[in-house]
């Protein structure tokens, strides 16, 4: 179920690409042990326009990833997914950037899927 939404500078493309970013997260998520590699589904979205304290745009390389996941798991288990994820990213060769992962829970209940 884990839906992984990659946040990114798109001038960290020069560096990394989206395709890494992607995997990166996947494989971290993988390997949480927490969801079947089939259920994973992980996309990233670059953004030209930011500011990073009082870095613009070029000057503020950033990953965020928003997991997001329904609600049941434990706060160990939680915060366990958004380490081993963060593990995963500080592999990447980046030299100087912020990386951040947030684990937000959806209300089962309010959760709808349908796949066709």
């Amino acid at each position: 179920m884990p839906h992984c939404i990659i946040e990114y500078a798109s001038a960290l493309a020069n560096t990394v690409s989206p395709d890494t970013l992607i995997e990166s997260v996947h494989a971290g998520t993988v390997n949480s042990g927490l969801f079947h590699v089939s259920d994973i589904k992980t996309r990233a979205m670059p953004f030209d326009h930011c500011i990073s304290g009082t870095q613009k745009n070029v000057e503020s390389l950033f990953i965020h990833v928003c997991i997001k996941i329904l609600s049941g798991r434990t706060p160990e288990q939680r915060h366990a997914l958004s380490d081993t994820v963060l593990k995963a990213l500080s592999l990447l060769p980046i030299p100087s950037i912020s990386l951040t992962v947030e684990i937000v829970e959806i209300e089962t209940q309010s959760y709808s899927k349908l796949v066709k």
